[in-house]
């Protein structure tokens, strides 16, 4: 309990910290709020391993796409993705939710740094738009998009099916697709105390080539990350 207090306590003040230092970027280049992200990530590495003694292992960094654009789509089980792959990649645009837009100051920085929005509660007709704002980013920004397509933070165990949001993108854009499997919620879970002592694991996989069709497609994302998980696990 003490060790979860402590990566609690140390985590969101340094992230609160962050903030409030960088309240001057939200008048600057974007360029500067995304480095913001990036320390957050490396932030959020330090506390799991200092304070919960957890291992973080990336594997598959030979798989990652250099020299082309493509779009990542991540397994989702804790916050912890959210700000790490900041890190590994060149500053991903997120797809998220838009209630996290009304976050106090979190939320200017989302809107600072290009984030996507869609709000669930609002029929397709209405978030027509939505895909437009993702083939605009592709079009005139190198920085990759990245979606969760189980949509939510899951369970270690939970094998929902993906969401059709993932083949839609990768439809539009007509671009390979990086699949990365985090086990994270081994350690960081949605509900519940954290766990030290454990490895967490970033495995970039193999990416999938344009050009599948839809349906295809996501059933491949989805086995593909599915079963890394279960070797992690």
């Amino acid at each position: 309990m003490i060790r979860n207090f402590l990566f609690s306590f140390f985590f969101y003040f340094g992230i609160v910290f962050i903030c409030i230092i960088y309240l001057p970027s939200l008048i600057l280049p974007y360029k500067v709020t995304l480095t913001g992200g990036k320390l957050m990530g490396h932030w959020a590495k330090f506390c799991l391993v200092f304070f919960l003694s957890t291992k973080i292992v990336v594997k598959g960094n030979e798989n990652i796409l250099n020299g082309e654009k493509f779009f990542i789509a991540c397994s989702h089980q804790s916050m912890f993705e959210t700000f790490f792959l900041q890190t590994i990649f060149n500053s991903p645009v997120f797809i998220l939710k838009k209630e996290l837009l009304k976050i106090p100051i979190f939320g200017w920085y989302l809107k600072k740094i290009k984030s996507i929005s869609i709000d669930r509660n609002k029929i397709k007709r209405e978030n027509l738009s939505f895909y437009e704002k993702i083939k605009r980013s592709y079009e005139y920004s190198n920085r990759p998009v990245i979606i969760f397509p189980q949509a939510t933070r899951l369970s270690p165990e939970d094998r929902s099916d993906f969401k059709k949001g993932a083949s839609k993108i990768y439809e539009i854009l007509k671009i390979k697709c990086q699949p990365i499997a985090i086990n994270s919620g081994n350690v960081w879970p949605k509900k519940g105390p954290l766990s030290p002592k454990k490895t967490l694991t970033i495995s970039i996989l193999e990416p999938i080539n344009e050009n599948l069709e839809q349906k295809h497609f996501l059933q491949l994302l989805q086995k593909n990350i599915y079963r890394e998980l279960d070797n992690l696990n």
